[in-house]
């Protein structure tokens, strides 16, 4: 009998009352999304210890949701823990810098490739006032600031190419590099960037013109982070 009807492919409705509308979002999550988003977009850099009393008061959370949100950042690789038991942001080594570039330099320049033929006015739009804000932070020598807008312009551009599961791989990488992007300005600001790379991106996305699209994040990804490559290697 059971048989018969699991193989009917019916499932019946559950019963019971052990499920309870959930009433707010989880501690752990919430702690989980705001570190990951710090190390995205370089708020956190290597080397930079998480210990987890105060970070817990300082999230005003109690030790295991924190525990647990670290956990799962370590289990990701976006850090490590030290003989202590601290979370600790891990540096990179100049052949995971250079492996992490290479799959961005694919899989963003796809993305963008896509964006050219979907993007919508208004991402456009926002892409544009993001590139005005770096513009701005070069010339006010903001460069923590230029670097967090370098990560909402990726990102950005990335989404509008209507590929969530390009999007989801792009973002786990910029968790992992993100952190090394605190010394994308160490130099200054690269003198090849005029016109800037984005605003090349940008031309390319109002004309609808994939390929170049394209070359135009490539081109970033490859030229603009050159200064990470001599800072990694000088450090390895």
């Amino acid at each position: 009998m059971s048989g018969s009807k699991a193989k009917s492919g019916k499932v019946s409705d559950i019963s019971g009352d052990w499920i309870t509308p959930i009433e707010r979002e989880n501690l752990g999550d919430r702690a989980y999304t705001t570190i990951r988003n710090a190390l995205m977009r370089g708020q956190l850099k290597p080397g930079e210890r998480l210990r987890l009393r105060p970070l817990s008061e300082r999230f005003g959370i109690s030790l295991t949701p924190m525990r647990e949100a670290l956990m799962r950042l370590v289990f990701e690789r976006a850090m490590v823990f030290d003989e202590r038991g601290t979370a600790v942001v891990p540096d990179l080594t100049l052949a995971q810098l250079q492996e992490i570039r290479s799959i961005r330099m694919d899989l963003e320049g796809k993305a963008a490739a896509s964006a050219a033929t979907h993007v919508t006015a208004e991402e456009l739009q926002e892409l544009r006032d993001i590139q005005t804000g770096i513009a701005d932070c070069h010339a006010r020598k903001s460069f923590a600031d230029a670097v967090h807008l370098n990560t909402e312009f990726h990102l950005l551009l990335c989404r509008a190419g209507r590929l969530p599961i390009t999007y989801d791989l792009v973002e786990k990488l910029w968790v992992r590099c993100g952190p090394i992007l605190s010394h994308l300005y160490d130099a200054g600001v690269p003198a090849d960037w005029v016109p800037h790379p984005h605003e090349r991106i940008i031309d390319a996305l109002e004309t609808g013109d994939a390929t170049a699209a394209e070359a135009g994040i490539r081109f970033d990804i490859e030229m603009g982070g050159q200064g990470l490559l001599i800072h990694v290697a000088e450090h390895e």
